[in-house]
Formats: structure tokens, C-alpha cells, sequence
């Protein structure tokens, strides 16, 4: 479109995944996850564009058109990656962000870098997008692209929403041009995040730091009004329910209770491997519960999930041989013969092998130490049609403070968890019943597209 896109999403990542076939033809498949199924249909309907990197470092590909979308690459050197990603966002920015579960590093050479990446982000926005169009950027490793871009740009409408939790007041004065940082996100009209108390945070910086003057959810920032509100983000439930339909995902659910144990009662983590999702608590809790006799090997198994993530950082590296070697020292100690109380997966398994690992569930345990919001919460709840299963849920995640039916704990206290744990398989059928049909309920009325809706009417 010559004259620009009059909506445009902006993100780290394009939705699609691009493949080279036998033929030596490229092909791009859509890439899993709730904001992509959110925003792509909104994206095609309204011809509009997106903006992001296509994953592979060194990548030229050049603006395509891919389902109605026009797809706007922004190229990343490897020098970009290393720097940006995974030094800036994912060793300051994301470690930070989530309350120093593990401390941030700080390099000047990554922050350059991260300058650099985001300029660049916002130059291919200000190309796309029509005179007085919508631009949605998110999450974190695109801080200041609002403000960069209302430079180019203040013809825009510009959104911003936040994926991963904000930090208070103390913990966000600890980065290196932290008022740079907050710059950045006053540059759009609106800035979501995904609880009250996060946008809450955000105003108290802008008091504390900039000696701006809040007024209840707004702020006025350069002639311009700024509003700061929460949008809790969800999933496709309708997609999630019809693969709990599948009668091929129920026979799969049906072969991996009896291959299993099928008179073992299944407790469930699906996580990416990460030190923020409470994994090495988790499984030191079962070890615990194992070591007390209140569970046994005949009686219960734990099955856990480890999806790759980040491995070329050494924090990453190291957290997966510590859950691996107490995964093994578990396995040692109470395992038998063909028989493990422990299964490690460290792979990544398609939606419907989700679904059917939900569904042959008895306990999900989502037990991250922080998390913005945490949607695997969430798919277990949407998957459950038999109303069946109990969900044990951090209170440090977003999803806790709706889905409040859940067996909720402080993952922080391995006593606490393994409470949870226990309260958790003996609850009664008609209870567990009873608090999953309250937290469906919930689920199914707030979906994703619900969330995108209320996100953008507001920025409207």
C-alpha cells in the first residue's frame, strides 16, 4: 500500500516462522502463541502490517506478504542478538522486571546495542504505517520505540502493552539510564500492563523520577495525555476446547495415563526452562514429599515439561543442569525397575500434545516465582471440559488473581508447595468440580480476543 498501513503491530518477532523446503522454496508457517492468534486476525482484516525480525540472525529478507499480512523484517547482525536479546532484554531487562530472581548484568556496549535495535524498530514503523494510523508495540525488548517513534511520527495513534511484570519504584531505579527507559514508554497514548499494581508502578515513576503529576490513571507528558492501564491478556479458548474435543488428543490423553502408570495419579509442569517459573522449587517439594512417605513412586508421578529457552545464556545453562541433576538423584532414590517418579521432558511439544498432557492431568502445577500472567494456567482451565483436575497456582502470577478457585501458593516456601500439593490430590471430585467450573467460567468470558478488543477500544 503506497500511502502506508493504517494499523500495525510491532513486536520482537514476525508471527510466521520462515522454512526453506526441499525445492529450495521459502515458506512461512504461523508461529504458535496467544498474541499472534490475538492480533493476526485483526492485522489481516484491517490490511494492515507487522513489524519484528524473523528469528535468524543475518536474515535480508525483504518486506513480504504473507495471509493478508504485509510482513516488515527488521535484520538483527548476530553481534545484535547476542548484545540486544540476549544481553540487554534478557539478561538486564528481563531478571529485573522479575523482582532479581537471579541479578541482572549490566554492560554498556548491551545498552548501545539495545538504542541502536529499538531506532531501528521505529524507523521501519515510521515507513509502514499511513498518516494517523494505530501502532501497537509490545513487550520489553522494545521500551523505547514509543518515544522514538512519536519523534518520527506524532501523527500516530501509539499503544504500548507489556507482556512480563513491571517492577516497583526500587528495583527500577537500579538500571543505567533508567529515566531513558521510562522516556521511552511515555511516548505512546497508552501503555498497558497486565496487572493494577504494575501500572500503578509505572505512574510512581513518573512522579518519582520525571516529577511528573499522576491524576488517578493518566499522566500529562509533553502536551500529551498518557493513560496507564491494566489489560490482563488470555488465550484462544475456542481453539484450545476443540482441541480437547479431538478424539485423536483424548486416545493420546487415554495412551499417556496408562503408559504412566494408569493407577498413578499425574502431576503436570509445562514451563519454558526458566528460573523464573519455579521448577527447581517444584521438584524439590515432590523430592520432599517422596522422602516423607506422603507420596510414593506407586502412588504418584511427576511429569515435567522443560521447553528450551535462551540456552546460549549462562544463567540458563546452568539452571538446567541443577533440575536435571536433582531430576536424576530423585529418579536414583525412590524410582523402580521401569518405573520413575520423575519424567523429565526437555523439548519442545506441539498444542495438541499440550492438550492431551492437560487432559490426562490430575494436578497441573503452575508454580512460577514471578510471572506477568502466565497462559498455561490458563490452557489447563480451557482444556478441562470434564470439569475435572485441580490447578495449583503461584499467587506471584498474574492468572492468580483471577483464576482464585486454584489451589494457590507461595512458591518461594517449599512447605507451602508441598501443602498445595497434598491438598491438591486429596480434594474431593464434587470440590475440584466445583472450582474448576467457576475458573472456566472466567476463562471462556475473557479470552484473547476480549483482551485485544479492550486494548485497542481504549486506545481508540
Amino acid at each position: 500500500m503506497a500511502d502506508g498501513y493504517e494499523f500495525v503491530v510491532v513486536a520482537n518477532r514476525l508471527p510466521v516462522d520462515r522454512t526453506v523446503g526441499d525445492d529450495g522454496e521459502q515458506h512461512w508457517t504461523r508461529s504458535p502463541g496467544g498474541l499472534v492468534s490475538a492480533l493476526e486476525p485483526i492485522v489481516r482484516s484491517s490490511g494492515g502490517a507487522w513489524v519484528g525480525w524473523t528469528g535468524a540472525p543475518d536474515d535480508d529478507t525483504g518486506p513480504q506478504e504473507v495471509d493478508g499480512i504485509e510482513l516488515r523484517p527488521v535484520p538483527l547482525s548476530a553481534e545484535d542478538v547476542d548484545r540486544y536479546y540476549e544481553g540487554q532484554s534478557n539478561s538486564t531487562i528481563w531478571p529485573l522486571f522479575h523482582d532479581l530472581v537471579e541479578p541482572p548484568v549490566h554492560r554498556r556496549p548491551w545498552r548501545q546495542a539495545y538504542d541502536s535495535v529499538n531506532r531501528r524498530f521505529a524507523e521501519a514503523t515510521a515507513e509502514v504505517a499511513a498518516h494517523g494510523a494505530t501502532v501497537w508495540v509490545h513487550d520489553y525488548q522494545l521500551l523505547l520505540v514509543p518515544a522514538m517513534l512519536r519523534a518520527l511520527r506524532p501523527d500516530l495513534r501509539i499503544g504500548f502493552f507489556l507482556h512480563i511484570p513491571f517492577p516497583p519504584v526500587e528495583l527500577f531505579m537500579q538500571l543505567p539510564r533508567r529515566a531513558e527507559l521510562l522516556r521511552g514508554l511515555l511516548g505512546a497514548d497508552l501503555v498497558g500492563f497486565q496487572r493494577p499494581h504494575a501500572a500503578q508502578n509505572f505512574l510512581q515513576l513518573a512522579a518519582g523520577l520525571l516529577g511528573l503529576e499522576p491524576d488517578d490513571d493518566r499522566v500529562a507528558y509533553e502536551g500529551r495525555t498518557v493513560v496507564a492501564q491494566a489489560f490482563p491478556i488470555s488465550i484462544d479458548v475456542a481453539e484450545t476446547d476443540r482441541l480437547a474435543a479431538d478424539p485423536d488428543v483424548q486416545r493420546e490423553a487415554d495412551r499417556l495415563r496408562a503408559e504412566l502408570g494408569g493407577d498413578r495419579r499425574l502431576l503436570l509442569g509445562v514451563d519454558r526452562l526458566d528460573y523464573t517459573k519455579g521448577i527447581e522449587q517444584r521438584v524439590e517439594a515432590f523430592g520432599e514429599l517422596l522422602a516423607e512417605g506422603v507420596v510414593s513412586n506407586d502412588e504418584v508421578v511427576l511429569v515435567q515439561v522443560a521447553t528450551p529457552s535462551r540456552m546460549r545464556v549462562a544463567q540458563y545453562q546452568q539452571l538446567r543442569e541443577r533440575v536435571e541433576r536433582e531430576v536424576g538423584r530423585i529418579n536414583g532414590e525412590f524410582g523402580a525397575v521401569g518405573r520413575v517418579p520423575v519424567h523429565y521432558l526437555f523439548q519442545s511439544r506441539s498444542p495438541a500434545e499440550l492438550v492431551a498432557l492437560y487432559l490426562a492431568t490430575d494436578v497441573m502445577l503452575v508454580t512460577p516465582l514471578r510471572d506477568g500472567m502466565n497462559l498455561v494456567a490458563k490452557e489447563f482451565v480451557a482444556a478441562r471440559r470434564d470439569e475435572q483436575g485441580a490447578l495449583v497456582l503461584s499467587e506471584f502470577t498474574g492468572a492468580a488473581a483471577e483464576l482464585d478457585d486454584a489451589f494457590v501458593v507461595n512458591p518461594h516456601d517449599v512447605e507451602d508447595l508441598k501443602r498445595a500439593i497434598v491438598a491438591a490430590l486429596d480434594a474431593p471430585p464434587d470440590d475440584r468440580a466445583v472450582r474448576m467450573r467457576r475458573m472456566r467460567a472466567r476463562v471462556q468470558a475473557h479470552d484473547v480476543d476480549h483482551w485485544a478488543r479492550e486494548f485497542l477500544a481504549a486506545l481508540a
